[in-house]
């Protein structure tokens, strides 16, 4: 295909444009008149054609036809319509003939009809301020309000751009269509803004002067912007030294280094006032604050790893085990290998903090990254820079922030990600968390690799369902249980009420909570796995108690409406109880009983369902697991006289209804002969809390159970829980959340619990104090548990 060279000219794709005669050689026209389709090439510099080779020659150009020839004002111009962008290979010289052949480039169309509109608008608006001064401008604003689109305007205006030859290229080769635009907008703000300057400058000038002083005020002007720039310049030369020193110091590898120097070279070219100067700073700090060497690496003593471990928790043997475990092997290779631990279990069970430990055992900086509700690809990637407002990811803002290369990162809330049309922050994750990849991660906004492979990751979750499952892949789970109620107790009394007694000014010795008043405060005020709310609870006691010992001084804070008055009295109480204690004189104290909850706390917030005193027919205990720990359920079960239809209530979900038919299809197999007239039985089964949502396969030997003491009219064993899933074969099948479903059946007062036998070796994972006081029954059929909850045999 024929090429023809230009030079200095912008040209993009789908516009009709006129070009003289005069510009192309008379072979070149001979050429075009006869095969009437070309490419518009741009060239690297302006040279005769016989002097062209094929590296002045950029790679990309544009297909155009040559429409007509025209003559305006007695100059020949050829009309032509450009087509798609191009990229060309094997150019090819024959005397003043240039030739190559080519392949179509698409455009990346990423740009919403509404943006195009406003950029079109922009461009018009800045066209027209343009023009508005120059001979014909009027006839000039007509023409520019009947551009039709994008590509027109910008090859209109392009002319009037103050850029040189390869930033044109640039906007040529752009294959985003949003990109492309972006970089003839900014082409267009830097010569509105000379513009802007020069016509300040003129406005200040009198006709006067320029009249009478046309030479003194040129001078005076010149002087005014020579000082004006030794000032500019001189602050500007400190900062380029300063990031130049900061990139020779910073031990960057290569990569990194040319690409600083890269960009320190477009930071002095374009100085304070240019349009970029921002931008190019803000990634200059960036990149020179960011930790790129080895820091020294502390050697990890794993006996006091792990009295910081147990300082800092009660419990989670389990866990500590396995932390402790994954320090060692760090400690040893020097970086962190095998998965990625991630801590899964219910709000307030201790997953965030154990991180913090973590750092805090193997002497590291800790750094939090919180996931949760996070949409945009772009929040862990980081964003291009060539957009505007462009930030780096969080994973690398967090390594910045944490001024070393090898912080403990933990990854809360991961199972919160989103997945929606700005992208998979998920699938971004992947190459974070790989260790075989992390190593020269590439964050978009940074644009080199970095090393990740220092960096201790830890990943929090409440639940591992929302996680896909390539990115649970790379992660080793490791559950967390609640707490059991005496894990609350020791938790309560050890950890969170001296630190909520410090954070509101008592004194050690000035509040004291009984036994039985912390234990009826787990009991009857708090109702999650976790100790968030008892550490709540623990904070209103406090702050009754400091009401109370400022009562008991004679201070009045109700009664004050002097804001200063009252920081008086706070304090002059506070220096007489510290006179108090050097003194040797009792400090005042408040005790807090179990009578006098109510009074502070108010009414019990935990609403827990407890064991049901009395037997009935068709009433049968669950188990059930939610993010906030397990719950006890009743499923309800009563016949009416009907034509053999089942009723399900009690806001129940798909697979919690299949449960229940399943039940019912075995019930009426396995007791046909024995009940009978089925099809004149209406069933209901109902799940009491209607207004909460239930699903899940663990209640189907529940429901088997309620339907068969319906049918028999046998009462179920008092004090006697289920959980398990039900085959059509009459197989009982294991289930997840074991150790919170014994939990609740510890706390609702049950004492037998039949669970899966599948499920034994989970029973390794639940606190001795709950088996100890649990008879828990592994059952492998229907008819084992017929046995164990009815006293039948089938």
């Amino acid at each position: 295909m024929l090429v023809i060279p230009v030079f200095d000219t912008l040209i993009l794709s789908n516009v009709q444009i006129n070009v003289q005669e005069d510009v192309f050689s008379q072979e070149e026209i001979e050429h075009i008149k006869e095969e009437d389709t070309f490419i518009i090439v741009p060239i690297k510099e302006q040279k005769e054609r016989g002097e062209l080779t094929e590296s002045d020659f950029y790679d990309v150009g544009i297909l155009a036809k040559a429409v007509s020839t025209i003559n305006h004002e007695g100059n020949a111009l050829f009309v032509m319509d450009t087509q798609e962008r191009v990229r060309i290979h094997d150019v090819a010289f024959d005397g003043g003939r240039v030739e190559a052949s080519y392949e179509i480039l698409d455009d990346i169309v990423d740009i919403s009809e509404q943006e195009e509109h406003a950029l079109l608008a922009e461009f018009k608006q800045y066209a027209e301020e343009l023009v508005q001064n120059l001979p014909g401008g009027v006839w000039m604003r007509g023409y520019i309000r009947r551009w039709k689109n994008l590509n027109e305007a910008a090859t209109n205006i392009g002319s009037y751009l103050d850029i040189n030859d390869r930033e044109r290229f640039e906007i040529m080769a752009a294959d985003s269509l949003k990109e492309r635009y972006h970089l003839i907008l900014e082409g267009i703000r830097r010569l509105m803004g000379t513009k802007a300057v020069r016509d300040e400058v003129t406005n200040k000038m009198t006709q006067e002067q320029q009249d009478a002083y046309k030479v003194m005020a040129i001078k005076k002007q010149m002087k005014l912007l020579e000082e004006q720039l030794n000032v500019l310049e001189e602050d500007f030369a400190s900062e380029e030294e300063m990031f130049a020193k900061k990139i020779e110091e910073a031990g960057m590898p290569e990569e990194a280094k040319k690409e600083a120097e890269r960009v320190l070279k477009r930071f002095s070219m374009e100085g304070s006032q240019g349009h970029e100067y921002g931008t190019l700073y803000e990634y200059l700090d960036f990149v020179t604050t960011l930790s790129w060497k080895d820091g020294a690496e502390k050697k990890i003593n794993l006996a006091k790893a792990k009295q910081i471990l147990e300082k800092d928790h009660y419990g989670l043997e389990k866990v500590k085990k396995r932390v402790l475990e994954q320090i060692a092997v760090t400690s040893l290779k020097g970086k962190p290998t095998g998965s990625i631990l991630l801590f899964a279990g219910a709000p307030g069970t201790g997953k965030t903090s154990m991180g913090k430990s973590v750092a805090k055992a193997m002497g590291r900086e800790y750094v939090r990254i919180s996931l949760g509700g996070i949409r945009d690809e772009a929040e862990i990637r980081g964003h291009r820079r060539t957009y505007v407002g462009a930030m780096p990811g969080r994973i690398m803002e967090g390594i910045k922030r944490s001024k070393v290369n090898n912080p403990v990162v933990v990854l809360d809330e991961i199972d919160k990600l989103t997945l929606d049309y700005q992208g998979d922050p998920a699938s971004a994750l992947l190459e974070v968390l790989d260790p075989e990849q992390n190593h020269s991660f590439v964050d978009h906004y940074l644009n080199v690799p970095y090393d990740l492979s220092k960096v201790f990751f830890i990943c929090t979750a409440n639940t591992t369902e929302g996680i896909p499952e390539p990115l649970l892949d790379r992660m080793e789970v490791i559950s967390l249980s609640g707490y059991t109620p005496i894990e609350k107790y020791q938790i309560g009394r050890k950890y969170l009420l001296p630190k909520a007694m410090e954070e509101t000014g008592l004194k050690k010795g000035q509040l004291s909570i009984t036994q039985g008043a912390l234990k009826k405060l787990i009991s009857n005020y708090t109702m999650e796995a976790g100790v968030r709310g008892l550490r709540k609870q623990l904070d209103k006691i406090c702050r009754y108690a400091v009401v109370k010992l400022l009562e008991q001084e004679g201070a009045e804070p109700n009664k004050s409406t002097d804001m200063a008055e009252d920081a008086a009295s706070l304090e002059e109480n506070t220096s007489e109880a510290a006179k108090a204690k050097e003194d040797g004189k009792a400090l005042p104290k408040i005790t807090v009983k179990e009578n006098d909850l109510p009074d502070i706390l108010g009414k019990k917030a935990a609403n827990h369902d407890f064991a049901l005193k009395n037997a009935i027919p068709g009433v049968a205990t669950g188990l059930a697991w939610t993010q906030a720990g397990g719950e006890i359920l009743f499923v309800e079960a009563v016949q009416t006289e009907g034509d053999g239809k089942i009723q399900l209530t009690g806001q129940l979900g798909d697979v919690m209804k299949e449960s229940a038919e399943l039940a019912y299809t075995l019930v009426k197999s396995y007791f046909a002969e024995q009940i009978g007239n089925f099809d004149k039985r209406d069933i209901h089964i109902h799940v009491p809390e209607g207004a909460v949502p239930k699903d899940g396969p663990s209640a189907g030997i529940t429901l088997f159970t309620a339907l068969t003491s319906l049918f028999l009219q046998k009462p179920v064993k008092k004090k006697l829980a289920m959980t398990g899933e039900v085959s059509l074969r009459g197989e009982v099948l294991p289930i997840g959340g074991l150790p919170e479903k014994l939990m609740a059946a510890h706390r609702a007062g049950i004492k037998t619990v039949l669970i899966p036998e599948k499920n034994v070796e989970d029973l390794k994972e639940v606190p001795k104090e709950i088996t100890e006081k649990l008879f828990i029954h592994p059952v492998s059929t229907i008819q084992d548990v017929a046995r164990e909850s009815l006293g039948i045999k089938m």
